[in-house]
């Protein structure tokens, strides 16, 4: 969620060209993050970004894949996923018939039928030197994942025997990279992964950026003023200490309240109706799990902490220390 990626389709292909943006949020945490990815991928090792969904894992990954200079080749994880869908498989038949009838007493027929291979995404990346960005690989099951170990390990692509063309195994291109992301194991729909892979794979833990770079990540995605995109991350941070969920709300919570609030050219006050409507309707998530005889205190919760950070003040401390330097009791 740093930006907007900007990504160019190169035709008649599905590879992508990924492009740094001008809009692409390079504060310092951002900048490090980046260089010590490219430095792992420019000695040739695989680069794991590991942490919660809406931290900007994939946006970084694409990032990263465009100072690479290559071609990218973006596979999607998924639990029905197998090993054809990474390597490839048959995708129908060609038939041939030779009809011999040089002399016209003597009729001569050959037929041959073969199977037509197509490979798939990591075959084509292997072979063209392509950057793999395998964005949620976990969701994938492990099995489906075997091929990548000797990818990454012994630079060799091993591929099935009814492959018609070449031979049983694929020398990696010595351009190949490979960048992966993946959310917390105990999210549902992801699987536990090899040891054999991760151990392959240099993780970079990613959690939650610091409020300066969430505001400033807010303004770049929503146009709106630095004080209301504070106050927008203010409440976010806050009520990510609520209930037993601390990885919700995310940044994408944050941009959302942030562009509708542009869209109604709204501001981030208590006093403007819109913005904690807004608030309650964006942020009314139930992994917080916090209730009371079953019913969600969320709503309740939101509107507390929204009157909080932006809502008025209490005047009663000022007034009382003003009395007390007249000389007045209250």
């Amino acid at each position: 969620m740093l930006s907007e990626a900007t990504i160019r389709i190169q035709p008649p292909d599905d590879r992508i060209w990924p492009e740094a943006s001008d809009a692409f949020v390079a504060t310092l945490e951002i900048q490090a993050l980046s260089e010590r990815a490219f430095t792992y991928l420019q000695a040739g090792y695989p680069v794991h970004f590991s942490g919660s969904a809406g931290t900007g894992k994939t946006t970084l990954a694409l990032h990263v894949a465009s100072k690479l200079g290559r071609p990218v080749t973006l596979i999607h994880g998924d639990d029905e996923f197998g090993t054809s869908d990474l390597l490839g498989s048959d995708h129908g038949y060609r038939k041939s018939k030779l009809v011999d009838n040089f002399i016209h007493s003597v009729l001569k027929t050959e037929e041959e039928m073969r199977t037509l291979w197509m490979d798939n995404r990591l075959t084509t990346a292997c072979r063209n030197g392509d950057t793999l960005v395998y964005d949620e690989f976990t969701r994938s099951r492990p099995e489906a994942n075997n091929a990548l170990l000797s990818v990454l390990g012994e630079r060799i692509l091993n591929l099935p025997k009814l492959r018609q063309t070449g031979d049983g195994y694929l020398e990696v291109h010595p351009d190949f990279r490979a960048i992966f992301t993946s959310n917390p194991e105990e999210y549902a729909g992801v699987h536990k992964t090899q040891d054999a892979l991760m151990d392959r794979l240099i993780t970079i833990s990613m959690g939650h950026f610091s409020r300066a770079t969430e505001i400033a990540i807010t303004v770049a995605r929503a146009g709106i003023t630095e004080s209301d995109a504070a106050i927008i991350v203010d409440i976010v941070r806050e009520l990510r200490d609520v209930g037993v969920n601390n990885h919700r709300p995310t940044i994408r919570a944050c941009i959302a309240i942030a562009r509708i609030l542009s869209l109604k050219q709204a501001r981030a006050r208590w006093e403007d109706p819109i913005f904690p409507a807004t608030c309650r309707d964006v942020l009314n998530t139930d992994t917080a799990k916090v209730t009371r005889s079953g019913e969600s205190l969320m709503p309740q919760t939101i509107d507390e902490v929204v009157r909080k950070v932006c809502g008025p003040r209490l005047k009663r401390a000022g007034t009382r220390a003003g009395l007390v330097s007249s000389g007045q009791k209250e």
